[in-house]
């Protein structure tokens, strides 16, 4: 019987009789491994393995010797692209793309509504027990986004903001987005000349060699001082001492960060005391949202279903460009 293994920990019953009904349907068999307790196990087993799906622990992987595709339940693959640490050149992966715009719009909907409602002012009155009114505000209504990124979570971002009335701008590597909601989509070549007009800037890009350090510290200066920045993507795409130093100087008006260099970053970070800075730890996507989890486990099944068809899945990723 050909095997699957399944490494993750974010399954409920209702997932997990999804992927058995797959499974049976393109004739495997199914193991599961809870990756909070079970990588040893996992690790004597995984030469067993024709497909594995989850959160794949990349030492792993040389040893996977039956493997021909691994689906990462994540939407980054950066840590899983080096030749290296593949059993076979041949063996596929892909990635969840498509579960996480969702959750990460919703986030980067959250953070943006807090830096233009002034809320790290208030939350810090709250630490004083401070009653102060702090205006002007600003809405999301008339807004000019820039999005960076124009993939699920861009798009779903998009959506999200012109329903509340903002202009968005994307840009990308092609300069071409299917996502009606978009304004304008540039190539990356014309950022420059949408930064000075940007009341916003949302990052939401995978780790690669072309997005590494993409809003640099030139490009943060033709930011208005009155323009946010909000990454979701990776942080190597921001000159973080350059962003910090703006931040301080007050010459851009707040940052939200989920991402960033290093993770965890130290408590003695600069970042950490930058003024209308918000950081979470990584946080807008996981599996913290059950919608989530189901939207994960349906594109495996069904990239599972073509694999059974003998079709290669739609969510491959080509590990020379990382995405």
């Amino acid at each position: 019987m050909r095997k699957i293994g399944v490494y993750c920990n974010f399954l409920d019953e209702g997932n997990r009789a999804k992927i058995d009904a797959a499974a049976v349907k393109a004739g495997f068999a199914v193991t599961y491994y809870d990756s909070d307790r079970d990588t040893d196990r996992l690790a004597a087993e995984i030469g067993d393995y024709e497909i594995l799906f989850g959160y794949l622990p990349p030492s792993l992987l040389a040893g996977a010797k039956q493997l021909r595709w691994l689906c990462a339940a994540s939407a980054g693959v950066d840590h899983l692209l080096d030749d290296a640490l593949w059993p076979r050149p041949d063996c596929l992966l892909s990635n969840s793309s498509g579960a996480y715009g969702p959750t990460i719009s919703e986030h980067i909907l959250m953070v943006l509504l807090m830096l233009l409602r002034r809320m790290p002012e208030y939350e810090a009155d709250l630490l004083e027990r401070r009653w102060t009114l702090h205006t002007p505000i600003r809405s999301i209504t008339g807004s000019h986004v820039v999005l960076l990124g124009t993939g699920d979570i861009g798009s779903h971002t998009a959506r999200r903001l012109k329903a509340l009335g903002a202009a968005v701008t994307g840009v990308c590597r092609s300069g071409r987005a299917a996502e009606p909601a978009f304004d304008a989509v540039l190539p990356v070549g014309e950022l420059d000349s949408v930064l000075p007009r940007a009341d916003a800037v949302v990052l939401a890009l995978p780790a690669t060699a072309e997005t590494e350090g993409l809003l640099s510290r030139e490009r943060i200066a033709l930011l208005p001082p009155t323009a946010f920045v909000v990454n979701v993507g990776r942080g190597s795409a921001i000159d973080q001492e350059a962003l910090a130093e703006a931040l301080r100087e007050r010459r851009l008006a707040g940052a939200a960060l989920d991402v960033m260099v290093p993770e965890p970053l130290p408590a003695d970070h600069p970042l950490w005391s930058c003024p209308n800075t918000i950081l979470t730890p990584h946080v807008s996507g996981n599996m913290s949202l059950g919608l989530t989890c189901d939207l994960d486990v349906e594109l495996f099944c069904r990239d599972l279903r073509r694999w059974g068809a003998g079709e290669l899945p739609e969510n491959l990723v080509d590990r020379r460009r990382g995405y």
